[in-house]
């Protein structure tokens, strides 16, 4: 293969991965302002069909009950109360066709004075491409509440970059 061949190749590969970061990130920043304006069907959306979403208080199978819980009475009430779903920047891996992505997330509630943290998660994504889009197969998400759970949660998803991390300057990018 030829100098110019591997360097098309590499780069090809390169920007396959950023756009993959992208489009994740893309998804996942979409959960907060579709679960606070109640938009379910947007919600159901970014898992797959059999997708779950197992939060401290119960697992959410499936994309209907995902929605249902958009529109239950207790997120109503969050919604026309006051708050906000808040993620923190993502640490997301890709692997191929699937990937994981490990978070905070912050649920803000308006309060008398202001507004205030309800409470603060610890989250796990785990993803798969299909066809044209990625698309998430379970969320696990734990209160950090000082137990284990939570930080497991978290430890697992705290590797070694995968891709080298460039600096101004830097001139490794192609290797």
């Amino acid at each position: 293969m030829s100098d110019t061949a591997a360097l098309v190749e590499r780069l090809a590969r390169r920007v396959e991965q950023l756009e993959d970061t992208l489009a994740i990130q893309q998804l996942i920043t979409t959960y907060g302002p579709a679960v606070d304006s109640g938009s379910a069907e947007a919600v159901g959306a970014l898992w797959t069909a059999d997708g779950v979403y197992d939060v401290d208080s119960g697992a959410y199978r499936g994309r209907a009950e995902i929605e249902a819980m958009v529109w239950s009475d207790a997120h109503q009430g969050l919604i026309h109360r006051g708050c906000g779903h808040l993620l923190d920047p993502l640490n997301i891996r890709v692997d191929g066709d699937t990937a994981v992505v490990t978070c905070h997330s912050q649920l803000v509630l308006k309060a008398d004075k202001g507004f205030r943290v309800a409470r603060v998660t610890a989250n796990r994504w785990e993803l798969v491409r299909r066809a044209d889009r990625w698309a998430v197969t379970l969320r696990v998400a734990r209160v950090l509440d000082g137990g284990d759970e939570a930080r497991e949660l978290l430890a697992s998803g705290v590797h070694p970059p995968t891709a080298p991390i460039l600096h101004p300057g830097a001139t490794d990018f192609l290797s």
